[in-house]
């Protein structure tokens, strides 16, 4: 191939096309018309030698050619971009976007005094918030379009991490809840109805994984797949919730709860922030992650805004 010939347009509507397995997406994700990412993609097809993306039904599929693609193209124009970060980032006057993924918990605990520190700092930074998801399907393409992760646990490939805060789970109730306190005993705990959390990518409760290795199974009556919709439901009913402290202590007066020790140690959790090997020497990233880990720190004495 003749790299003298290449435009360079071209690998930016080869990477949207294969991202997207679409043509109408493609165009709309490229700000180009159908017809012209049409013929974008003809003139791909002609210096590849390979029909890239061909129609099953109703569908487009990608060729095996272009399945093979994707990943090194996707690396190839994250590197292309570094080339072009500045060496400085200057807050106050940024209009950078950030993208984190983040549980609701977290959102609950650590965006409004974050938020507090960009809108004083940084008035034009805006952030998207996307829902948290497992490393299982935690897939390349959506990778590199995310600045920040906040989990448990998990590790994220291309990706380092840094403890960010620490947490133990408790039992939540309504206020005037008729077992309330006694579910400090084993016995009581084991009779209560339950409200489960399964979040994006697990099959069970992370607490039910944790209480099987204990031999203990709970009464689950109702599962939803977020920490404030259970702490919600809780407080309007007799389920009881068994999430991180932090969370019931942020919500308890809002939502009229009550902490309640579990009969186990759950032991301690910690949060962790991970942020993309690409960015390491980014002056926004590292920015980004100062304040995130001040943020946790905060949290962690009880500080936060």
């Amino acid at each position: 191939m003749n790299l003298n010939s290449l435009d360079l347009n071209l690998l930016v509507a080869l990477d949207a096309l294969l991202r997207d397995a679409s043509v109408s997406r493609a165009a709309m994700r490229l700000h180009l018309s159908q017809p012209a990412t049409s013929h974008a993609l003809q003139r791909l097809r002609d210096l590849i030698g390979d029909p890239l993306l061909v129609r099953n039904g109703a569908r487009m599929e990608l060729t095996p050619r272009a399945q093979a693609l994707r990943l090194p193209l996707a690396q190839a124009l994250d590197q292309v971009r570094t080339l072009f970060i500045s060496d400085d980032f200057d807050a106050a006057r940024s209009e950078r976007h950030f993208r984190l993924m983040m549980p609701d918990l977290a959102v609950e605990l650590l965006m409004p005094p974050l938020m507090e520190k960009v809108t004083r700092l940084a008035p034009n930074v805006t952030i998207d918030v996307v829902p948290w998801r497992s490393s299982p399907i935690f897939t390349p393409d959506f990778a590199r379009t995310i600045d920040l992760v906040i989990s448990i646990g998990d590790s994220f490939k291309g990706f380092h991490r840094q403890r960010l805060y620490t947490d133990i789970d408790a039992l939540a109730v309504r206020r005037g809840h008729p077992v309330g306190a006694k579910l400090r005993k084993r016995e009581a705990f084991l009779a209560a109805r339950h409200v489960g959390v399964i979040i994006r990518g697990h099959n069970e409760d992370l607490i039910d994984t944790w209480l099987r290795t204990k031999g203990i199974d709970r009464r689950i009556a109702l599962v939803v797949p977020g920490y404030i919709e259970a702490l919600h439901v809780t407080a309007r009913t007799d389920l009881v919730a068994f999430v991180p402290r932090r969370l019931i202590s942020a919500l308890a007066k809002q939502l009229s709860l009550v902490i309640v020790t579990p009969p186990l140690d759950p032991g301690i959790d910690e949060q962790h922030m991970f942020y993309p090997t690409r960015a390491q020497m980014d002056p926004g990233s590292i920015w980004l992650r100062k304040l995130m880990l001040e943020t946790g720190r905060e949290l962690e004495t009880g500080n936060a805004a």
